[in-house]
């Protein structure tokens, strides 16, 4: 064998060697093939055979052992629900404000929240969600004179009602993903204040908040007032919160008490976004911003999503033996 012959044979070699080495550390990674057709855990709307049809709502009834009457919620499911009886979905509350009622983000000339939600879905800003609207009223009725009370106080246990009876009873009617992870709670105005105080005190049930012009101290005192009480939450809980505030600038008390809830947040490190718009506190400015604040939240969902994969990956890993 000459010179030229023994240097093409060692190159042969060499590249042979490589070749194995390069397979061996393939073989150590998860085979993309099953990354690849893993099945998604959120629904997506791309894959929804009606996802031209209209959202519509209807208003449902249920007996609130809680509350001690009977009490409605508003519901929207998203499309496609009834056609793909094995998929579940993510939750996301949306609470009215003063003298208000389940309707109101629904109806035409006030939250027309299912042309927003349409939108988002369209845009694969939101995955398609279940949309939950619960009567925030006490035992004393809507008023104009007085804001509602999203508290366990002495005109009714509301907070319990909204954010621990009527949570199951979403789960017991409809196909839910019951991870905390994937249940938002949100509102405007004394509904932007309730669905912080909500849920801060039902972390089993919600990770994700969003406030539009809300307040954030009550006058039942610390118990109730999101920016005290959260502080008395655990570290590990405050670490699962993901919070959106935003405020009208013309809109002068909110607009500062989501800058100072904003601040508490940022000192415990709790993730949060808060945005200010030129606005003020109406219907307007409320229905223009929905879609902020839910692109916050499908962002969680999806975030969540990736989380959770993840984590069943690495178990999956251990199980298997390729990761110790």
């Amino acid at each position: 064998m000459n010179y030229k012959q023994s240097k093409i044979l060692l190159l042969v070699l060499v590249l042979t060697l490589v070749g194995c080495n390069l397979s061996q550390t393939s073989v150590a990674k998860p085979p993309q093939q099953d990354l690849q057709t893993k099945p998604s855990l959120l629904p997506t709307h791309s894959n929804i055979s009606d996802s031209a049809t209209p959202l519509t709502y209807k208003i449902e009834t249920y007996n609130s052992q809680v509350m001690g009457a009977s009490r409605t919620y508003g519901v929207s499911l998203p499309p496609g629900y009834e056609q793909n009886p094995k998929q579940s979905y993510p939750v996301i509350f949306l609470l009215h404000g003063g003298h208000g009622n389940p309707t109101d983000w629904f109806i035409q000339n006030k939250g027309q929240a299912l042309k927003t939600v349409e939108q988002l879905y369209t845009k694969g800003k939101l995955p398609p969600s279940i949309i939950i609207t619960p009567d925030g009223n006490d035992k004393r009725g809507s008023s104009p004179y007085r804001d509602p009370e999203y508290i366990d106080g002495p005109n009714g246990k509301v907070s319990t009602a909204i954010g621990d009876e009527l949570v199951k009873v979403v789960q017991s009617r409809y196909r839910t993903l019951n991870n905390p992870d994937f249940w938002a709670i949100g509102g405007l105005s004394s509904g932007g204040w309730g669905a912080m105080n909500v849920g801060l005190h039902n972390l089993d049930h919600f990770s994700i908040l969003f406030s539009h012009s809300g307040y954030f101290n009550d006058k039942s005192g610390p118990m109730n007032s999101p920016i005290s009480y959260i502080k008395t939450i655990p570290l590990q809980a405050q670490k699962k919160l993901r919070i959106y505030l935003d405020s009208g600038t013309s809109d002068i008390e909110e607009l500062e008490e989501a800058q100072k809830f904003s601040q508490v947040l940022n000192k415990l490190k709790v993730y949060n976004l808060f945005r200010q718009f030129p606005g003020s506190h109406t219907w307007k400015y409320w229905r223009e911003h929905l879609s902020d604040s839910l692109t916050f939240v499908g962002e969680q969902f999806r975030v969540a999503e990736i989380a959770h994969s993840t984590d069943k990956l690495g178990i999956n890993q251990n199980k298997n033996g390729q990761n110790n």
